[in-house]
């Protein structure tokens, strides 16, 4: 099996051969680039399986090849930015990544966050006798097996891996209140820390997508003020 491919894009050239030679020493093959520019024209021949991209790059900035990557390509996205502000987090994830580390970083933290993005993009192996294929709500079907989404028509919701393991996690608990400790936990392995609005971003995002494809006007994805969120509509388990 050939080494899982990591693309890396940052204007320093330090930081990339700094990546590169650690997650290579771990099995994973690196490629770098100093442009987004240049890493979207090779997406065509060696698209990665997930891209390490900083905001602060020459041309065209960061958070614009992030929109690119999202509306063209299905690799995984962690941005790797000096930018800390609560914004510019929040913003990141608004447009589709699956994390976003603050530099510096420790290596070891880098690997972790990568290896869990990772795990959330490979397919659901089949099982012996699964307890579900799947879950159909309020009109949409999602299949766990496939990682995909459709709406009452057929057609894909396209979803990021962090939204789709979201509105798995929201079916498997239907009608339940989830606590963003519990989601951050049941989706990406991790507490919460005390400003942390991965979930809330996610799930906005989530929740608007959904209702834009859905066929009704109720309420899909539910928030309850102090407490987390729901999944407000029946759900059939499908086998």
């Amino acid at each position: 099996m050939s080494p899982t491919h990591i693309a890396v894009v940052d204007d320093e050239p330090d930081i990339t051969q700094l990546i590169a030679r650690y997650l290579g020493a771990q099995g994973l093959r690196v490629s770098q680039w100093q442009r987004g520019e240049d890493l979207l024209r090779a997406m065509a021949d060696d698209a990665p399986a997930l891209v390490l991209l900083d905001l602060g790059l020459p041309g065209e900035d960061g958070l614009a090849i992030a929109r690119r990557l999202r509306e063209h390509h299905r690799c995984g996205l962690v941005i790797v930015s000096g930018r800390g502000d609560a914004v510019d987090k929040v913003v990141g994830l608004e447009i589709g990544a699956d994390d976003y580390i603050t530099k510096p970083f420790d290596l070891r933290e880098l690997l972790a966050r990568v290896k869990a993005v990772l795990r959330r993009l490979e397919p659901v192996a089949p099982a012996p006798a699964p307890a579900s294929n799947g879950f159909r709500f309020a009109g949409f079907r999602l299949d766990t097996g496939a990682r995909h989404v459709s709406d009452a028509q057929g057609r894909e919701i396209a979803l990021t891996g962090g939204e789709f393991d979201l509105l798995v996690t929201l079916c498997r608990h239907a009608g339940r209140v989830l606590s963003r400790d519990f989601l951050l936990d049941d989706t990406r392995g991790r507490e919460a820390g005390p400003f942390d609005r991965t979930i809330d971003v996610q799930i906005g995002r989530l929740r608007r997508k959904l209702e834009a494809a859905s066929a009704s006007d109720a309420v899909i994805i539910k928030s309850v003020r102090g407490a987390g969120y729901l999944l407000a509509v029946p759900v059939e388990v499908l086998t």
